[in-house]
């Protein structure tokens, strides 16, 4: 059978780690593979509880081993992960210590029994497809937004400008699609929950450690279908994520300039500098017009505040890094 490495990346989670690490122990069955427990430097003795913990339940002999890592650095979420699929499998399998697959999970996403059977099954049976991401709820049931388009400058339009006649007008831009019924191909799906084949990444490369926070996965995905790989999201594999809970993106008070970062770097590396500037350009104007009808209607801002300010000025250079706090765990 196919093999699978499982990476969970940890930053100051370690409870909600395990408690994922477990869910996926469960969903692993059936399933030929590892997983790795990645502390992304926390320094709060995560790593340690961890590895005393995995040790106390036995899972390092298990059938599907987990090993609990320390990156050194918190390089972010991407550097964080990279870390996790270069370590490979365990060198007593024998197959070597190179999966077949990679599967990503962040650490307050648990899948259910046979999630991840499922993603092997589907990569398996669909030898061109080089992603295949869950279907992923909430606690309360409810569906997760998590297959979009690519972004791009008119995509930023209608993001921002929140009109009906200007969405219908740019509805093939939409970045955030309708959430699927059933299995579909998409551009890209939120990184909570995805596989990838190995064969695809040794061609592309891992994720651009450049992204600190927000956009890896899309430029991921991005370089994969430049290469020829398509991306699918399988509605059978069911995810249970709880969304931000290192980052509080639910609760930011100002756009966090590591997120302004890597829009830039996203846009720029993929669209150049004039791509990025009429995205820049769409999304102000968008903004503009939203912030308008704010005026007379009441409406919920959307936005976290100052923040086409702040999307000004970085795009100025006059906003330093802030890279302060967490690895993520997003929607």
């Amino acid at each position: 059978m196919a093999t699978v490495l499982t990476v969970i990346l940890n930053w100051r989670t370690p409870e909600m780690s395990l408690r994922s690490c477990a869910a996926a122990l469960d969903a692993m069955q059936g399933v030929t593979g590892a997983i790795m427990l990645v502390d992304n430097d926390s320094g709060d003795g995560s790593f340690e509880a961890m590895q005393a913990e995995v040790a106390a339940r036995g899972w390092d002999k298990g059938v599907v081993p987990v090993r609990v890592l320390q990156s050194g650095r918190n390089g972010g979420f991407g550097a964080g992960n990279n870390y996790g699929i270069l370590a490979g499998l365990p060198p007593e399998f024998p197959g070597g210590t190179r999966p077949d697959y990679v599967y990503v999970l962040n650490s307050d996403a648990f899948p259910e029994p046979e999630a991840i059977l499922r993603l092997h099954d589907h990569l398996e049976a669909h030898p061109q497809t080089g992603f295949a991401g869950s279907f992923i709820k909430g606690e309360d049931g409810v569906p997760h937004h998590t297959v979009f388009r690519f972004p791009s400058a008119l995509g930023e339009l209608e993001g921002a400008a929140r009109f009906g006649p200007i969405s219908r007008l740019l509805r093939r831009h939409i970045v955030a699609m309708p959430i699927p019924d059933q299995s579909c191909r998409a551009d890209w799906m939120a990184g909570a929950s995805v596989m990838m084949r190995q064969d695809m990444l040794d061609r592309i490369g891992l994720f651009d450690e450049e992204f600190f926070l927000y956009y890896e996965e899309t430029d991921l995905f991005l370089r994969g279908a430049r290469a020829g790989w398509t991306a699918d999201y399988v509605r059978s594999s069911v995810v249970v994520h709880i969304g931000s809970v290192t980052t509080g993106m639910k609760t930011w008070t100002r756009i966090p300039t590591f997120w302004l970062d890597s829009r830039r770097h996203y846009f720029t590396k993929n669209h150049g500098h004039i791509g990025f500037v009429l995205a820049t350009l769409a999304q102000v104007a968008g903004g503009a017009f939203w912030r308008l009808r704010l005026l007379v209607q009441r409406k919920d801002r959307g936005d976290p505040p100052h923040f086409l300010r702040d999307l000004i000025l970085h795009h100025m250079g006059r906003r330093g890094r802030n890279r302060a706090g967490a690895t993520r765990a997003k929607n």
